[in-house]
């Protein structure tokens, strides 16, 4: 609701519209609006949303104009400005650099008052890819309730946010399923300094995963028991670390060599921590054979067998899933796959929770191995051999693809599959 000059209320506006684009209706309808930060003062204020052409006026001693696009404005109200009424140094120079690479790829231009029609055409598909990019950035954050922040950024090609692709939260329980809660939980004061009958980990004959730093102390293939929602302990609790979420600022970009998006980290993260878990749908092997004849022809790697003690259920995250759809395979992994049970302990439905291996530093791809293999010497550990994105492999009347491995590890395998 906003008011007019008069202070009547007389606006009222569907929320499906952004609020940049509410602002500028406002500012349109001169209407004051407190909780868009509208004001008579600030009526005519106009926010550049990108760049899109570029010339040089011989006859106005090469003064350099912009074709701008104004966010909350469609592009039939765009106008070209004088740069020197411009106030917008990052756009400015992304602009510049994306003319610099499209004129790399044209031959024998010279003209510099204008854009070609070919340069013209790439950097405003590059200015409207980032547009695009960043409100899936935004809803990528909004989507996640953790405290690392997202980034996304392709410097690459000309790739936008993945079609077809859900960002989820918290697993997401297949059609049929059903996912049995816990009944108890712990009655410690401090779970770690002084628990009560072994706390969670304890009622099911295991130890405390986590260090009083919060870094697993279990080797890879024991199972992680964290306390739940029926815990009389508090959300601060030593161990609840994967129920936390992501805690490391985290970018997804486009990878040059041809492996599609990845992820990389923007902080250090010191070795034994987590770093995010493997989320999607919660299907049945008999649906995750079905999904893998279709993933085979595409060459695609979704599906993780929950083969904990029984291979019965499969993650598919190709269409629903969080950040760990976009990690890479790599055979010189820096992250690496533990069992958690939280709310819920039934063996055949683990949490699949990724822990760095080493120190990574900010900056690196974080990485897994598709066909990771724990130490056989280990009986616990022998469980939880991954059989990442095999659902259906075996049983397929067709050939599946055989994918070439891009990792560019020392070990590289050669072949993902």
């Amino acid at each position: 609701m906003a008011k007019n000059l008069k202070g009547r209320r007389i606006c009222s506006v569907a929320c499906k519209l952004s609020l940049e684009d509410l602002q500028a209706l406002c500012r349109r309808q001169k209407l004051v609006c407190k909780q868009l930060a509208v004001t008579k003062s600030n009526f005519n204020d106009f926010e550049v949303e990108y760049l899109c052409n570029y010339k040089r006026r011989i006859l106005t001693q090469g003064r350099e104009y912009f074709l701008v696009k104004w966010k909350g404005y469609s592009e039939s109200e765009n106008t070209w400005e004088s740069r020197r009424n411009l106030k917008c140094p990052k756009l400015l120079r992304q602009f510049f650099r994306d003319t610099e690479e499209a004129l790399a790829k044209v031959k024998n231009h010279r003209d510099l008052t204008a854009l070609d029609s070919d340069v013209a055409s790439f950097v405003l598909q590059k200015a409207k890819q980032r547009v695009r990019l960043k409100h899936w950035e935004a809803l990528l954050n909004q989507t996640s309730r953790h405290k690392g922040h997202i980034s996304v950024i392709n410097e690459v090609d000309l790739e936008g946010p993945p079609k077809d692709f859900v960002y989820i939260s918290d697993y997401k329980v297949g059609e049929g399923m059903e996912i049995n809660q816990v009944t108890v939980g712990c009655e410690c004061e401090d779970c770690l300094g002084h628990p009560v009958k072994g706390c969670c980990p304890g009622a099911f004959q295991h130890r405390l995963a986590y260090t009083d730093r919060g870094l697993v102390r279990l080797r890879p293939g024991k199972p992680i028991y964290e306390c739940n929602s029926r815990c009389l302990c508090g959300p601060d609790c030593a161990n609840r670390i994967v129920q936390r979420g992501i805690q490391y600022n985290l970018c997804i970009f486009r990878t040059a060599n041809g492996r599609g998006w990845g992820v990389r980290t923007l902080e250090r993260i010191p070795k034994k921590a987590f770093v995010m878990e493997y989320l999607g749908e919660i299907i049945t092997t008999e649906e995750a054979e079905r999904r893998g004849e279709i993933y085979d022809r595409q060459g695609a790697t979704y599906l993780f067998d929950l083969d904990y003690v029984e291979d019965v259920y499969t993650v598919d995250a190709g269409r629903y899933g969080n950040i760990s759809h976009f990690v890479n395979h790599s055979c010189d992994p820096n992250l690496q796959v533990y069992n958690v049970f939280i709310d819920n302990v039934d063996e055949r439905l683990p949490r699949i929770a990724l822990f760095s291996t080493r120190a990574i530093k900010a900056g690196e791809e974080l990485t897994f191995d598709y066909k990771m293999q724990i130490d056989p010497l280990d009986a616990e550990s022998a469980k939880m051999d991954s059989n990442f994105s095999l659902a259906g492999l075996h049983s397929s009347p067709m050939k599946p693809i055989r994918m070439e491995c891009k990792c560019g590890a020392e070990n590289c395998r050669k072949y993902l599959f």
